[in-house]
């Protein structure tokens, strides 16, 4: 049986989220789980000459990779090198994973040639001008074979904004249950709290994400300012792990809420296990998520995890279960929250071990691998053929 030709549109030059399960999908298409397999080309947009690290990424995870290139933006002229690229590569399916990418499809009629699977991440809005495309992406969104958005919050505004509910599915993302086991002996994690500036006697609190807005770094800010002042016995330090737009922002509030010495901004980490090694516990402040990876990350390194109650977060922690959930733009309730994991280490270590049981049972790459692949088929009238996943949970 002929493999499926799928041609994945990427908007990154890092290891995003979506390029991770994006990977993740094509090794295990590759490894003979499936029946019909799944050969991936990945198609990036390089802009000016910049370094796009999944040129060398993907090739290393046995995904070709074509190269989409532009000179600004929004540059048009894309729009026939797609064209090229389709008629050369023929695909059965074409996914793409953001805005730019959804509305090219659609400009280029590509929709009307080829299945389109279009992914939903959820939107950022850090200026009129992204505000505007976001807006424009509801007008794309409407011509896509299927859209999949990753938690159900994000599929009733699409539906609210009309696009056809039929053609919505729901997929949370996905974590390799061993990407966090590998130990750091003492040495490497007295090391990596030497290069910090971590004394040992300190609690690390970690935030790992895209320094953007809708993160809400400032009010994690405000909260880590109030527990400060309430607990001075409490020996603690907070690590904001990525980068983005509002780092000067960041920097801004940190020094003016007298944080300096108590927070680092580490920058964009391409490996963060080392530092979920040394954390006591993670923290998610965003105003907006869909099925942040970061939080899956936490879940299976083993780190507690404090959240806000917004969009899919809700939909993978239950409060008091295996994790604390507070309500958002709230920064005296994420203090109370962070106090009482940072105080009772018993209770720090119940929580993230049922974190850890519930990623393994529900968000495995298997299940969520298993899960497109049947819509995959679907949308191509073949879902009357075998797909060999009985082995898959």
């Amino acid at each position: 049986m002929s493999p499926v030709r799928l041609l994945a549109i990427l908007e990154a030059e890092s290891l995003t989220g979506p390029a991770k399960n994006l990977l993740q999908f094509a090794q295990l298409a590759r490894s003979g789980l499936f029946n019909p397999g799944f050969d991936v080309v990945m198609a990036v947009f390089v802009r000016d000459g910049r370094r796009n690290a999944l040129l060398e990424i993907a090739p290393r995870a046995g995904v070709r990779v074509a190269v989409l290139t532009e000179q600004r933006r929004f540059d048009y002229s894309v729009l026939r090198t797609l064209r090229e690229l389709v008629e050369k590569i023929a695909p059965d399916l074409i996914e793409t994973h953001a805005v730019k990418s959804h509305c090219l499809i659609r400009l280029a009629g590509l929709h009307r040639r080829v299945p389109w699977v279009a992914f939903h991440h959820g939107y950022t809005s850090p200026d009129w001008r992204m505000r505007l495309y976001n807006l424009l992406d509801y007008w794309s969104l409407h011509a896509a074979s299927c859209v999949l958005t990753v938690c159900a919050p994000f599929r009733n505004e699409l539906i609210r904004r009309r696009v056809p509910p039929q053609r919505i599915e729901v997929v949370h993302n996905a974590i390799d249950p061993n990407w966090g086991t590998r130990e750091c002996s003492l040495e490497v994690v007295s090391t990596l709290r030497a290069k910090l500036g971590i004394e040992a006697s300190k609690k690390i609190v970690i935030a790992v994400g895209r320094l953007s807005r809708e993160k809400d770094h400032i009010n994690l800010l405000r909260a880590f300012r109030i527990m400060v002042s309430a607990r001075p016995q409490l020996p603690v330090c907070l690590l904001i792990v990525g980068e983005g737009p509002e780092r000067p922002k960041i920097e801004w509030a940190t020094r003016t809420l007298g944080l300096n010495g108590v927070v680092t901004l580490t920058g964009y980490v391409p490996d963060p296990v080392p530092l979920y090694s040394i954390a006591d516990l993670a923290v998610l402040p965003s105003r907006s998520e869909g099925s942040p990876n970061a939080l899956l990350e936490a879940m299976a390194t083993r780190v507690p995890v404090v959240a806000t109650a917004v969009g899919g977060i809700p939909e993978i922690l239950t409060n008091g279960e295996n994790g604390l959930l507070v309500a958002p733009d709230n920064p005296c309730e994420l203090a109370e929250a962070m106090t009482i994991l940072l105080m009772d280490g018993h209770l720090r270590h119940q929580i993230a071990a049922r974190a850890y049981e519930h990623m393994i049972a529900r968000f495995s790459p298997q299940a969520r691998a298993k899960t497109l692949a049947r819509i995959y088929l679907r949308l191509l009238g073949r879902d009357a053929e075998a797909l060999a996943v009985e082995s898959l949970p």
